[in-house]
């Protein structure tokens, strides 16, 4: 039997982007996201429950993941996370045993139109062009409500 560690995430950045680097000079992404899902509470309410994912983008080989989601996400904004979960177990300066869990990314989205998800201060944020990028043809419809897709 095969093993499967995967994990598909929606959700809005809880605060900005932490970008690193290893000492051997690999960067490194640390960000949060929050999701939220509906249930039943204690008291038989139904209920909004928030929950919380760190998730590390490292760059690998020619993909600057980690570049790419430090310089063009923000607090707020809305990312699909696409990874696997990794626990690691570390010892802290005071002596106590540490315990962690995170999502390590290998794709991350960009959900939020380019006219949102400014940064957190105000100023507009402003994207490099992409040479490879393909406009949408002048018929596409560019905003649809979500009542009218008809499943």
């Amino acid at each position: 039997m095969s093993n499967l560690n995967k994990a598909l995430l929606i959700g809005r950045l809880t605060k900005d982007p932490e970008m690193r680097y290893t000492p051997s000079g690999t960067a490194v992404t640390n960000f949060s996201i929050a999701t939220n899902r509906w249930s039943t509470g204690p008291d038989g309410e139904r209920k909004e429950f928030t929950d919380y994912h760190n998730i590390v983008a490292y760059n690998a080989g020619k993909r600057n993941l980690a570049e790419i989601v430090a310089q063009y996400t923000r607090k707020g904004a809305l990312v699909y996370i696409e990874g696997r979960i990794q626990t690691r177990s570390w010892e802290g300066q005071d002596g106590q045993k540490r315990r962690t869990t995170e999502i390590i990314a290998n794709d991350v989205q960009f959900l939020d139109s380019r006219s949102s998800g400014a940064p957190s201060d105000g100023t507009p944020r402003s994207r490099p062009a992409q040479s490879d990028e393909i406009p949408a043809p002048d018929d596409a419809p560019r905003d649809v409500d979500p009542d009218e897709i008809p499943f």
